[in-house]
């Protein structure tokens, strides 16, 4: 089990089109990852989000107190550690805010194609995705696109528990995540800003 409070990353393989994003094939580690998702699902303080492109249950990390074991998730030696190997993967310069916000989708549940990118707001994100043993006919599919048409679709990853996938943030990164068809679909989002050097 991993016991360090670290997400790992392993097995990354890093692609730069249609816009630069990594994917790991492991994050926490079986342990640290089952006891995450043990707690996203029975006590996690869920609250129900409507948009204009996605309806899902969230909550930020920055507005609840984990149980002890999971402290690390928000303390600065973790988001620091995760902070560091994002800019080596990337060549990124990232300032110190980090943001944590945990996302849940249920049965028929979808985000719609969209890019994240905000002026002046993040420039990176990494997801682990978490789950308990998926399969591909429950649907909750990630998918990226070369261009902002949904059937323009570059690559499509299956919500492997514990598998990671991260972007750089630009008007270019469309993604979306296609229909719940059943089960729980749990993502740690942690969402990076470029570094002010005044």
């Amino acid at each position: 089990m991993n016991r360090s409070g670290r997400l790992q990353v392993t097995g990354v393989e890093v692609f730069a089109d249609p816009f630069p994003y990594f994917t790991a094939s492991e994050g926490f580690g079986e342990g640290l990852s089952l006891a995450i998702l043990d707690w996203l699902e029975t006590e996690a303080p869920w609250e129900l989000v409507e948009t204009d492109f996605y309806e899902q249950h969230e909550f930020s990390l920055s507005d609840v107190s984990p149980p002890p074991h999971l402290a690390f998730l928000r303390e600065r030696p973790f988001l620091n550690d995760l902070r560091s190997t994002v800019e080596r993967i990337f060549g990124a310069r990232l300032g110190n805010a980090i943001d944590c916000t945990v996302h849940k989708l249920v049965t028929g549940q979808r985000i719609r194609i969209h890019n994240d990118f905000i002026p002046g707001e993040a420039t990176h994100r990494v997801l682990v995705q978490l789950n308990r043993g998926w399969r591909d006919d429950q649907g909750g599919f990630l998918m990226f696109f070369n261009s902002g048409d949904p059937a323009d679709v570059h690559r499509v990853f299956s919500p492997t528990h514990d598998s990671v996938v991260g972007f750089a943030i630009s008007e270019d990164s469309h993604h979306a995540v296609s229909t719940i068809h059943g089960g729980e679909r749990f993502t740690l989002v942690f969402s990076f800003y470029g570094r002010n050097d005044g």
